[in-house]
């Protein structure tokens, strides 16, 4: 893709995200993606719910035949001239991202054949699924720190249904998701292995990374966890556990990790949790891990 649609897509998604919200919060625990909303979505989101069967068709389309991925659509919100279709992949590489499907709101038609994707965030998406790929053991180390530390019942994290309805991040887990800056340049020719062959082994995927071109600074996971209890302040004490747990982990992912401990409440129309009374380490202060 060109930098001049590379430069619309960047204004077509500035259009698609929520915008910030007063409405009222609710339980982590509780929320499930009910009450997200986008500007101006209100019409277009009527319009999208009666033509809903052609928008999931479209969307299952477009990414099979431009990503070679099959995916299940979770979630459709009205937005600016458009829909935002919510899927995410099925099986391996595994990631959440989304689509946009113009709408004409003068003649109530949904424009299915022109479905876009931001190709930057779509393109991450499957990158950060294909790092949970092959570097499933050094995963599963951070994932189960975390699910132990929920497991003890002072924290949570989101809900499975809210990452499916809302969360279009790429490879997501209840506490954290993977981003990668367009620097990143070791997972490359994997993805352009997968790309080439969706059925690649995971081996020959490994065996694809350029370990020399990897740098933390390009590769962020962030974590996010929530007071299981509603009335609990972020509590200090297990912030400052968790970062120094981290910082001492040695078994857990290469990259730049950031970590954010916020009540119990996430704002039902961004499903955004952070707020002024968060815990946060994060830029300029990163946990690296290289």
């Amino acid at each position: 893709m060109n930098s001049t649609n590379n430069n619309q897509d960047t204004e077509k998604t500035k259009e698609t995200q929520a915008a910030a919200s007063e409405e009222t919060m609710v339980s982590v625990q509780d929320y499930t993606g009910e009450g997200y909303a986008l500007p101006y979505g209100k019409e277009t989101d009527k319009i999208a719910d009666d033509h809903l069967a052609q928008i999931e068709e479209a969307a299952l389309n477009f990414f099979k035949e431009k990503y070679k991925t099959d995916v299940t659509v979770h979630n459709v919100v009205g937005a600016k001239d458009g829909a935002t279709v919510f899927v995410e992949s099925k099986g391996e590489p595994h990631f959440y991202t989304y689509a946009v499907v113009p709408i004409d709101e003068l003649e109530k038609k949904v424009m299915t054949e022109k479905i876009w994707a931001d190709e930057f965030q779509v393109e991450n998406a499957i990158k950060g699924g294909l790092y949970h790929m092959i570097f499933n053991e050094e995963f599963k180390q951070l994932d189960e720190y975390l699910e132990t530390l929920a497991a003890e019942g002072q924290v949570t994290g989101k809900t499975k249904d809210a990452l499916q309805n809302v969360g279009g991040h790429g490879y997501m887990t209840p506490y954290y998701f993977l981003a990668l800056t367009s620097k990143e340049e070791a997972i490359k020719p994997v993805y352009d292995l997968y790309i080439s062959n969706p059925e690649e082994s995971v081996e020959n995927l490994r065996n694809a990374y350029e370990e020399g071109s990897f740098n933390p600074e390009n590769f962020k996971i962030n974590i996010q966890l929530f007071m299981a209890d509603k009335q609990a302040e972020p509590s200090e004490e297990i912030f400052n556990q968790v970062t120094e747990e981290l910082e001492e982990m040695n078994s857990i992912p290469m990259g730049t990790y950031s970590f954010s401990l916020n009540d119990n409440f996430i704002d039902k129309q961004s499903s955004e949790g952070s707020k002024e009374n968060s815990f946060k380490r994060g830029f300029p202060d990163y946990i690296i891990k290289e």
